[in-house]
C-alpha cells in the first residue's frame, strides 16, 4: 500500500474521483508496494483501483491505452525507501570519502529497483528467492550486476558479507528465468585480478547470452584510506598485462558467439599508456556508463560533427570567439587532440584545454566526473579563459546543480566571472557547446 500524493488535474485518476491522500491498495487485485508493481500493473488497458480513504475501502474502474499513465504521484520516485547497501567492500568508494560533504553522498544504495529504472549496479545481497521471482515474473530486464568474482568465498572476503558467495546462484535463476543482465568486475590489484580474473570470466561466459556483457574496472583509490584495506593501484605495466588478458579472452568469445563480452576500461588503456579500441571494438557500447567505450564514442561522433563544420562556422559568422573546456586528467590528452582540430579548421574559434588534477581525492583519482567545483576554481582561476568555460556534465550531481564539494555551477561562474556551460559525451553537443551555436 502507498500513499497518492497528489492527482494530476484532468487525469483519468481526477476524472475517477481519486485524491491526493487516499492509500493505493492494489490495481486488478495485485498488492501494489513500490514503482516497480506500479508499473507493471498499470500496463493493462482496463484496471480496477482499489483504494482507501480513512476507514473505507473502495474500488474504482478506469480504461485507458495500454501504456497510458493515469495521473497519480507518490512521495518518492521508488514508491518506496531505497534499499541500504549491506556490505562493506574492501574497495567501495564511498568509504573513501572525507567527511564533511552532503549527507546524500554517504548513502550506500544496493536496490534492484534503481538497476532496472536508472543503470545502477546491485551485487544481488539485498535480494531473496521472492525478489528474485518477482524479477523473472515481471520481465524486469536487463539486471545490472556487481559480480566483481565468481569465487564464492573470495566474494564473501571482499564484500565482508556471509550471504555474497551464496547470492552468485541467482545469475543462473535469472538466466534460466529469461533474465538479461550485464556485469561489472571491479579489480583490485593482488585480489581479484590474475587467475580469479579468469576463471570470472570464464564462469561469466557461460551465462551468455543472459549475461550480454561484462566492464573490468579498476579500483577507485582515494587518498582517503586510511584504516581500509591496503590496496594498491595498478602500475602501467599491470593495466597492459589486464588488457591483454582481457581482450585475449573477449578475442576467443567474439569467434565463438559474435560478441567479445568482456570489456576493459577505457581507464586501463589511458594508465597503460596504450592507444583506446575503435568504436567498433565496442559494438553496441553497453558498457560505456562504466567509462567503457566513452573516448571511442565521443571520437567517431566529434568526426561525424565535422561534416557539419561549414554550418558551424557560418552561424559563428564574424565573431571572434575564445573559449576553454577544462576536464579530468584521464580524458585531457584526447580532449586537447579534439580541440586542437576545431583550432585548426575554424580560423574565428580559438579553445583553451585545461588539466584539472584531481586534489580533492588525490592523484590517483583521474575521472571527469569526480573534479569538485574547488579543484576547477583554484586551477583555472587567473587563466585565460575566453567568453566562457565548458565542463563535463558529469562533473554536476543528477540534478544537474552542485559539485561533489557543495559548490553550485553559479558559485563557480560568480568566482571565475565566466560564463560556465556543460557538455554531455555526444559529440553533437560537445561542438556546439564549443561554437556556442546550434546551426541546425
Amino acid at each position: 500500500m502507498v500513499e497518492i500524493t497528489d492527482v494530476l488535474a484532468h487525469s483519468r485518476a481526477e476524472k475517477a474521483g481519486i485524491r491526493a491522500g487516499d492509500i493505493l491498495v492494489s490495481l486488478n487485485g495485485n498488492a501494489i508496494t513500490d514503482v516497480l508493481d506500479y508499473r507493471f500493473y498499470l500496463a493493462d488497458t482496463h484496471i480496477d483501483v482499489e483504494l482507501r480513504r480513512g476507514e473505507d475501502t473502495f474500488t474504482v474502474s478506469i480504461d485507458k491505452g495500454e501504456y497510458d499513465d493515469i495521473g497519480l504521484d507518490f512521495a518518492t520516485p521508488l514508491m518506496d525507501k531505497k534499499q541500504r547497501c549491506e556490505n562493506k567492500c574492501i574497495f567501495c568508494f564511498i568509504d573513501q570519502l572525507p567527511r564533511g560533504l552532503r549527507e546524500s553522498l554517504y548513502f550506500k544504495d544496493d536496490d534492484s529497483r534503481l538497476s532496472f529504472l536508472h543503470g545502477n549496479y546491485i551485487t544481488l545481497t539485498n535480494l531473496d528467492e521472492n525478489d528474485v521471482d518477482r524479477i523473472i515474473n515481471m520481465h524486469i530486464t536487463p539486471i545490472n550486476v556487481s559480480v566483481h568474482t565468481t569465487n564464492p568465498e573470495l566474494r564473501i572476503a571482499m564484500m565482508k558479507n556471509k550471504h555474497a558467495g551464496k547470492v552468485l546462484s541467482y545469475l543462473d535463476k535469472f538466466k534460466n528465468g529469461g533474465t538479461h543482465m550485464r556485469g561489472q568486475i571491479v579489480l583490485c590489484k593482488g585480489v581479484n585480478d590474475g587467475e580469479e580474473l579468469m576463471r570470472t570470466m570464464r564462469d561469466l561466459e557461460a551465462l551468455y547470452p543472459a549475461m550480454d556483457s561484462v566492464s573490468i574496472v579498476p579500483a577507485g583509490l582515494t587518498k582517503f584510506r586510511d584504516g581500509l584495506y591496503p590496496l594498491e593501484a595498478y602500475t602501467k605495466e599491470e593495466c597492459r598485462e589486464v588488457i591483454s588478458m582481457v581482450t585475449s579472452f573477449g578475442d576467443e568469445c567474439k569467434k565463438k558467439y559474435g560478441t567479445r563480452l568482456f570489456y576493459p576500461a577505457d581507464e586501463l588503456y589511458i594508465k597503460g599508456g596504450l592507444p583506446l579500441p575503435d568504436a567498433e571494438f565496442y559494438e553496441d557500447f553497453t558498457q560505456i556508463e562504466n567509462g567503457v567505450g566513452m573516448i571511442a564514442s565521443l571520437a567517431e561522433e566529434f568526426g561525424a560533427e565535422l561534416a557539419f563544420l561549414p554550418d558551424y562556422i557560418e552561424a559563428l559568422g564574424d565573431t571572434q570567439r575564445t573559449v576553454s573546456v577544462a576536464t579530468g586528467a584521464a580524458a585531457y590528452e584526447f580532449i586537447k587532440r579534439l580541440c586542437d582540430k576545431l583550432n585548426e579548421l575554424c580560423n574565428s574559434l580559438k579553445v583553451n584545454v585545461y588539466k584539472i588534477n584531481n586534489n580533492f581525492f588525490g592523484e590517483q583519482i583521474t575521472v571527469s566526473g569526480l573534479l569538485t567545483g574547488k579543484d576547477i576554481y583554484e586551477q583555472l582561476c587567473g587563466k585565460e579563459l575566453g567568453d566562457a568555460l565548458i565542463l563535463p556534465a558529469n562533473t554536476l550531481r543528477s540534478e544537474g546543480d552542485l559539485f561533489l564539494c557543495g559548490m553550485s555551477k553559479e558559485e563557480l561562474a560568480d568566482k571565475l566571472s565566466v560564463s560556465v556551460d556543460f557538455s554531455t559525451d555526444e559529440g553533437c553537443d560537445f561542438v556546439s557547446k564549443i561554437f556556442g551555436v546550434n546551426p541546425f
